[in-house]
């Protein structure tokens, strides 16, 4: 297991406000580095990035060696002269943490409005796009044109709140999108927030990656099927989340990691 990175997601990571939980960012952890064991090179892009928790932990993972492009309004919080705050706080997190934000490739505005070549032409085609930007079908709808038309042969994309009742667009946008696509793309891994897809001569790579990766070996792999591909749903039963929460709150993070053994 790597333990450094272990210790900087369950001691660091929750002390930045966001939503990336462990479970979906031990995924995160194995599927960048099954791609770096395995050559499989290309840049990282992130829409929707709220204070960084994700960003950082790809920041983290990269240890500098991957160029990793973000996108977002930054309109949220208002300072006295009515200026959002988002994005001060967002470059104070990565000080704090001793993982600088590289500015030259932040992208401050609509992601619906970009094209392609503004993300391929500061890092390449990407081996990994995250996607939690808006949350309604038409952000849906062209976050995952923009991921695809930038993606790597062996890339991946992250869709966040895939079936969150909160926001329902979200669940029909990915299934559209795998429908349309299906030739394309299918969907190898889930868990409770996250659907991960790659293009379709990868899936049995990734899903034997999720299987096989030791920091995902305290999740229940429930075998299921999503829109005709085989899924490894990664569960994480209420006894240990409510464990892992106690602690948190206790004050006991530093040893929270235990829990996910």
């Amino acid at each position: 297991m790597n333990s450094g990175l272990r210790k900087f997601i369950f001691r660091d990571l929750p002390t930045i406000e966001g939503y990336i939980d462990p479970p979906d960012a031990l995924v995160f952890l194995s599927l960048l580095q099954v791609q770096k064991n395995n050559g499989l090179d290309g840049g990282i892009a992130e829409i929707g990035v709220f204070y960084g928790r994700s960003y950082f932990l790809l920041k983290k993972v990269g240890n500098g060696e991957d160029k990793i492009l973000a996108i977002d309004l930054f309109d949220i919080g208002q300072a006295s002269d009515g200026a959002p705050t988002q994005y001060g706080q967002f470059l104070a997190n990565g000080r704090r943490l001793g993982l600088d934000v590289d500015e030259e490739l932040i992208i401050r505005g609509d992601s619906t409005l970009m094209q392609a070549d503004e993300i391929t032409s500061k890092v390449g085609r990407t081996r990994f796009f995250s996607i939690d930007g808006g949350h309604t079908l038409q952000h849906i709808a062209a976050d995952s044109r923009l991921a695809t038309d930038t993606l790597a042969d062996h890339g991946i994309i992250a869709f966040d709140d895939t079936f969150n009742p909160a926001w329902p667009e979200v669940t029909v946008g990915v299934a559209d999108f795998l429908r349309e696509r299906k030739d394309m793309f299918s969907t190898f891994c889930m868990t409770k927030y996250k659907t991960y897809v790659c293009r379709n001569e990868f899936h049995e790579f990734y899903l034997k990656a999720i299987t096989e990766a030791p920091d995902l070996l305290a999740f229940d792999h429930v075998e299921t099927e999503f829109l005709g591909s085989k899924v490894a749903r990664l569960h994480n039963p209420m006894s240990r989340r409510m464990v892992y929460e106690l602690m948190v709150r206790s004050g006991m993070r530093a040893f929270s990691e235990r829990v996910y053994r």
